[in-house]
């Protein structure tokens, strides 16, 4: 009766969410600036009747919604709410008020969502034994994370949950659906910045040069080798270089040559040990080139791995609110995401909301200037972290 109960009240509060989500994502601020952000929650929570807040990381905040005997159990539920630095190509009601930043990852989702739930939850309260745990958390977007800072400042703490859970928009996955993985899911995630130093001067003097150009080309190629000829083939990796900066011209060779990149993988010793092996093939072949090198890598998440056993009874949950056939299995992505923080320190579960819809054109990616989602999918969004909340803490 309790999740039928839910399932009523996600349906009643489907406006309510739509209309937070709107607001979000109307309104939306870059990682640790969420400061209307921030205030939008509190005076939400604070509207259902949640009073115990607590800042932590500066714009987040931790809740606490206790139900009987609340000391028995406690499992905490978690949003983001950063945006990013992208101009909104989309022409809706509820576009972007803040020219150059965007809600397109979702976060306005998240923490609709979340808000949706901390309402049911508060609404049956008498009605499940334990202590649900809300976070809502700033800055996922940029490294290190704000999840980092959250754990920093006890959100973890007083009371101590036993497992967290995460939900994220899925573009790729039909509104309606959900998706569930046990075990390594994503990727860590680490930033490479590169300098190569030679000596500039007229194109047309080879011979008096130490041509950067050159050296950071043989660089990129040279360093695929740590995915291709290093890494075991059973463990994921991906080396990718998105930024290269020769500000020379047609005649001039530049003093120096940027880089920029990044590197991912599912292991954290072959994280370690690719650092230093990137490190000692770059280094060796530019300076083997005559040139010298600044090389930085400024280490990001870690990997996100779901508990197995907390996930498979997200997983039954989700099935008994949605159907076997609305619930399916998710591959491993090689994006990041700092939830991997709180997996680290917690059992988690960190799941996917579909939000795709073909028919009305609802198909972009995720960090796109049109992406957008399927907003019937809050309903699901509120009432399934709602029951997947409820359900956990009954299976003492």
């Amino acid at each position: 009766m309790l999740k039928e109960k839910i399932k009523s009240l996600a349906s009643a509060y489907k406006e309510e969410v739509i209309a937070n989500r709107r607001h979000l994502h109307a309104n939306p601020e870059l990682s640790y600036k969420e400061f209307q952000t921030a205030k939008f929650v509190k005076e939400k929570l604070e509207q259902i009747g949640i009073q115990n807040l607590e800042s932590k990381a500066d714009t987040g905040w931790t809740a606490l919604i206790e139900g009987r005997n609340p000391s028995k159990k406690i499992i905490a539920l978690r949003a983001d709410m950063d945006a990013l630095p992208i101009v909104e190509a989309n022409e809706v009601p509820y576009k972007s008020q803040n020219p150059g930043v965007m809600h397109a990852c979702g976060h306005d989702a998240h923490t609709a969502s979340l808000l949706g739930a901390a309402k049911i939850l508060h609404e049956v309260r008498d009605q499940f034994e334990g202590t649900i745990k809300l976070l809502f958390q700033p800055g996922e977007e940029v490294a290190p994370g704000g999840a980092s800072f959250m754990i920093r400042d006890g959100a973890l703490e007083n009371p101590r949950p036993s497992g967290i859970i995460g939900q994220h928009v899925m573009p790729y996955i039909p509104a309606g659906k959900v998706g569930f993985r046990q075990g390594i899911y994503m990727a860590s995630a680490d930033e490479l910045y590169l300098t190569v130093k030679g000596k500039g001067g007229h194109g047309a003097m080879p011979e008096t040069l130490i041509d950067p150009v050159l050296i950071a080309s043989h660089l990129i190629v040279a360093l695929q080798q740590v995915v291709s000829r290093a890494a075991s083939p059973k463990i994921p990796s991906v080396l990718s270089f998105g930024r290269v900066e020769a500000l020379g011209a047609t005649n001039v060779i530049p003093n120096e040559v940027k880089i920029q990149g990044t590197f991912r993988t599912l292991n954290e010793d072959w994280r370690a040990a690719a650092h230093q092996k990137m490190q000692q093939i770059a280094h060796g072949l530019v300076e083997g080139m005559g040139g010298k090198l600044d090389f930085e890598i400024r280490k990001g998440y870690p990997f996100l791995q779901n508990d197995p056993e907390l996930t498979a009874r997200a997983t039954d949950a989700a099935k008994e609110y949605l159907g076997e056939e609305n619930v399916i299995d998710l591959d491993i992505w090689m994006a990041a995401e700092d939830f991997a923080y709180y997996s680290q320190e917690i059992s988690g579960c960190f799941y996917r909301l579909g939000t795709r819809n073909e028919a009305k054109g609802i198909v972009s990616g995720v960090h796109t200037p049109t992406f957008d989602i399927e907003e019937d999918a809050l309903e699901i969004g509120a009432g399934l972290m709602a029951w997947l909340a409820v359900s956990e803490l009954q299976k003492a």
